[in-house]
């Protein structure tokens, strides 16, 4: 059952910061990954581990659920569909029990002395959706968000969500191939606009010959612009 994945921890694969840890980063695979496997693509396509001196790297992985585009097979996904599609409903259950379980793991880091401004939600293709919906609808006071290769459904409950909003809410990175087959262009495309007509602040990266996949320079225009909403504190010296 969908909200049952609530009571369950996440298992997660962590890059710890090299220096003192000051700041989080809670990167969502997409579908049919885990933690682990995410990491290692992204290590293969940097040659090493995203790592920061002091920004922590969280990758979780999505419990195992029946997955309706696979007509009901076990996978690990952050939420069911019926399809991926622009018009398609959202199967709010699912993505509200998982951003449950997700909301643990962001307390767990605010427990352990980090700032809710101190941490940056995002993933790839299903994970960025999900990033998106558990920032814009329960956490508007994070950092930052990106999405990589993702869309939100045409009526998604996000946009209601920040329509409702009047405060400042975190700034959206997108990065998006133009002939992605999977998650098309033009889907990535209307998610941006329309989040940036209703008031967030977005940064839209077309990759052009970039299919449904990740590629070093785009994780390097990431991680500068992780670094840009995430600097490193200075410490205070009371000598």
């Amino acid at each position: 059952m969908a909200a049952a994945a609530g009571l369950v921890p996440l298992e997660t694969s962590i890059v710890s910061p090299l220096g003192r840890h000051s700041a989080s980063l809670i990167f969502l695979h997409g579908s049919g990954d885990s933690g682990p496997g995410f990491r290692k693509w992204i290590k293969q396509v940097l040659n090493k581990d995203l790592a920061f001196h002091h920004i922590k790297v969280i990758y979780p992985t999505a419990p195992p659920r029946p997955y309706t585009p696979l007509k009901g097979g076990i996978s690990n996904v952050w939420f069911d569909r019926i399809r991926i599609a622009l018009d398609c409903p959202e199967h709010l259950e699912s993505i509200n029990a998982t951003s449950q379980v997700l909301t643990d793991l962001i307390n767990n880091e605010v427990k352990s002395g980090i700032k809710k401004n101190r941490i940056i939600l995002g993933g790839f293709s299903m994970g960025g959706c999900m990033a998106m919906h558990l920032a814009y609808r329960f956490h508007q006071d994070v950092a930052g968000v990106f999405a990589l290769s993702s869309f939100l459904n045409k009526f998604s409950a996000v946009y209601q969500a920040v329509q409702k909003n009047n405060g400042v809410l975190p700034e959206l990175f997108q990065c998006h191939g133009t002939v992605d087959e999977l998650v098309l262009y033009s889907w990535g495309e209307e998610t941006n606009s329309m989040l940036k007509h209703l008031g967030v602040s977005t940064k839209f990266h077309t990759l052009p010959k970039y299919y449904h996949e990740i590629r070093k320079p785009e994780l390097e225009k990431l991680k500068s612009w992780i670094l840009t909403k995430l600097p490193e504190e200075v410490e205070e010296n009371n000598e």
